[in-house]
């Protein structure tokens, strides 16, 4: 079975599920009495985070923050996975599909510190394990917010316009959006902490961590929003340039296209075509029009 014991002291003992098979879940349901309903939802890879409390058993449904690289960002798979906290009377399971890193974090830095081993309660525990969960998101606001000043760097220090920028912008808020989109739902799970016996204290430091990384994502979002804009500003301002050089070679060469269609009419009367200096002074004329638009265009800044 992959049941595992990660902790156990007088306090409060730690269970935790890897890739949970149907023996799993049927062996916590008749060993903890846990409603099936609810364990059912632990395999559920999509689903929204919540909280639920039945009997004793009470249930939180977090997503921690996932580095895998998806090609596609449509759904909150797509940038996080599920970690189910089942919080019992001296009794913490955690359920998980694949490696988690707030899990192996916390357990980390319990082993650091032998004395707190000892005494952690199963509240305590899954305050921690929940802190670690939000931290999870902050790593992600602060990787994203460096990936768009590299961004910015490139477009307008380095003047690049590469067709691969705004998929790329494009990509970043999308993995923005869905990433707030799961911290605005976690607050039904984070506001039951209240439920566990803990310090009001310990419960805000939670719900000071959500916000604060709400608020960076909210920033991450408006960035992104704003870079678009004035990446596509360049983008028009470039294209332009572009065709402001066109219509001043336009201008240059209408006027001399004209005169030279005018004097390639093959018309029998045509007296300029007997001067002998004709040729030599057409061309002069044109020279003397480029000039003159020449220097407009230099009095006018084009």
């Amino acid at each position: 079975m992959a049941i595992e014991s990660i902790l156990k002291n007088e306090h409060c003992e730690w269970l935790d599920v890897e890739m949970a098979t149907e023996d799993d879940l049927a062996f916590l349901h008749n060993r903890y009495h846990i409603n099936n309903l609810l364990l059912e939802d632990t395999i559920d890879p999509n689903h929204l985070p919540k909280y639920e409390e039945v009997d004793e058993v009470k249930f939180f449904l977090m997503r921690e923050n996932t580095d895998l690289e998806r090609q596609t960002l449509n759904t909150i798979s797509d940038v996080s996975t599920k970690l189910s906290l089942f919080v019992l009377p001296n009794l913490i399971i955690t359920i998980h599909r694949m490696k988690s890193k707030s899990i192996r974090e916390v357990n980390e830095d319990i082993e650091k510190q032998p004395q707190l081993k000892e005494i952690l309660s199963s509240d305590q525990l899954a305050l921690k394990l929940a802190l670690q969960v939000m931290k999870t998101y902050d790593n992600e606001s602060q990787h994203l917010m460096e990936v768009l000043d590299n961004m910015e760097n490139e477009i307008f220090l380095k003047n690049t316009n590469q067709t691969n920028q705004i998929r790329r912008l494009y990509k970043l808020k999308r993995k923005s959006g869905l990433n707030t989109r799961i911290l605005n739902i976690s607050s039904d799970w984070i506001n039951k902490f209240h439920t566990l016996k803990l310090e009001d204290v310990e419960v805000m430091d939670l719900i000071d961590k959500q916000k604060d990384v709400i608020a960076d994502f909210d920033h991450l979002n408006a960035q992104t929003t704003n870079l678009i804009s004035m990446f596509l500003a360049l983008s028009d301002q470039k294209a332009n340039q572009v065709m402001k050089l066109l219509a001043m070679f336009s201008v240059y060469f209408l006027p001399l296209t004209f005169i030279a269609g005018v004097y390639g009419m093959n018309f029998d009367n045509m007296p300029e075509l007997k001067y002998p200096y004709g040729y030599y002074g057409t061309l002069s004329f044109m020279a003397l029009i480029v000039i003159v638009t020449f220097i407009y265009f230099r009095r006018k800044k084009w």
